[in-house]
């Protein structure tokens, strides 16, 4: 009897989790741009592919460290800037920003953390409502 209470707690916890987003927690999230640049929001949702750390590069310099549930907000000038991953992670993109705009990147990482090597980030553009989805809840970086 308590497996059975004990599992219908846990499928009850579960779903909760899985509640749908509303409008207004969508909006708490808050995206702005600057004047003159170009904004880049570098997002890994929470859950990801892998709960590893995964080390990410801007035009070969070191941006910062990503876990689930985390995010970047960058401020560039307008013109091509890569993101990518770093050491044996070869994962990346490349943006053509223009200024007084804003961009949207998920990161997606798969790996193992006994294995360095094994790790891949996969990045992808995403539309601002992805973006924020992905954001609710999350941690900013930087």
């Amino acid at each position: 009897m308590l497996k059975t209470w004990t599992g219908l707690l846990a499928l009850i916890a579960l779903l909760a989790g899985c509640a749908p987003l509303s409008p207004r927690d969508l909006e708490a999230v808050r995206i702005e741009g600057t004047p003159g640049k170009a904004v880049i929001y570098l997002v890994r949702t929470n859950p990801d592919l892998s709960t590893v750390s995964a080390t990410v590069t801007l035009n070969g310099e070191l941006l910062g460290t990503t876990h689930a549930g985390t995010y970047f907000r960058v401020e560039v000038p307008a013109g091509r800037h890569r993101f990518s991953g770093y050491a044996s992670d070869t994962g990346s993109i490349t943006v053509d920003a223009q200024a007084d705009r804003v961009y949207f990147i998920r990161q997606t990482v798969a790996g193992y953390e006994r294995s360095a090597s094994s790790l891949s980030s996969f990045f992808s553009m995403i539309d601002e409502k992805r973006a924020r989805a992905a954001m609710v809840g999350a941690d900013r970086i930087g």
